[in-house]
């Protein structure tokens, strides 16, 4: 037990080919400070005078503030790199799914979020946007699963029982939805959605 502990540790130290020094850590802070100040492409500079292509950290960070500035393009670039690098980051399969939103590629966003729920089926973020997802194209037996999901890992969460109340109403499951909506209004008393869904039940 003591060798796999030991030999995971070093393989997590030796995930990136550089180390982190005091250079790196300033220019870390210094793309924190463009950041908060929107000088986005300052931002990049900062990261990118350290840049190693096989490194994580780096890609990660520059692929979010290409996103940022709006290179989305440039963004999916580098969410690509981090995941090649890490292949179970459920936050760069997160990440990537910015730039890729912005571009309209469902298909590479869908294959994301299921490619996460291989690594964790629980993750409710993934199982809310696939059920969107579904939902927009009019699937709702297929949404219903994965909000129905979301509503029993978060049983008293706004967007979850909003999107599960729908999906009923869509299937002609009033009880079900009537349920849900009035849960809603226990979260957002006067929600307008989910006044609506009550009114559309006969």
């Amino acid at each position: 037990m003591k060798m796999i502990k030991t030999s995971y540790i070093a393989l997590l130290l030796g995930i990136s080919t550089i180390t982190f020094g005091q250079s790196e850590e300033e220019a870390f802070s210094k793309s924190y400070a463009h950041e908060k100040s929107a000088q986005y492409a300052d931002a990049i500079n900062d990261i990118k005078a350290f840049y190693n292509p096989a490194n994580y950290e780096l890609n990660l960070r520059t692929g979010y503030l290409y996103y940022m500035n709006k290179q989305y393009k440039e963004s999916q670039n580098y969410y690509e790199k981090a995941i090649a690098l890490m292949p179970y980051s459920i936050e760069a399969k997160l990440g990537i799914v910015l730039p890729l939103t912005e571009l309209g590629n469902w298909n590479m966003i869908s294959t994301e979020y299921n490619d996460i729920l291989k690594i964790d089926p629980q993750n409710s973020t993934a199982n809310y946007a696939l059920g969107y997802i579904y939902y927009n194209n009019k699937d709702y037996a297929t949404a219903l699963k994965y909000f129905e999901k979301v509503v029993n890992l978060y049983p008293f969460t706004y967007y979850g029982l909003l999107m599960d109340g729908w999906a009923h109403l869509q299937l002609g499951k009033y009880n079900e939805a009537k349920i849900l909506f009035n849960k809603v209004l226990l979260i957002s008393p006067g929600d307008a959605s989910a006044k609506q869904g009550l009114g559309m039940i006969k």
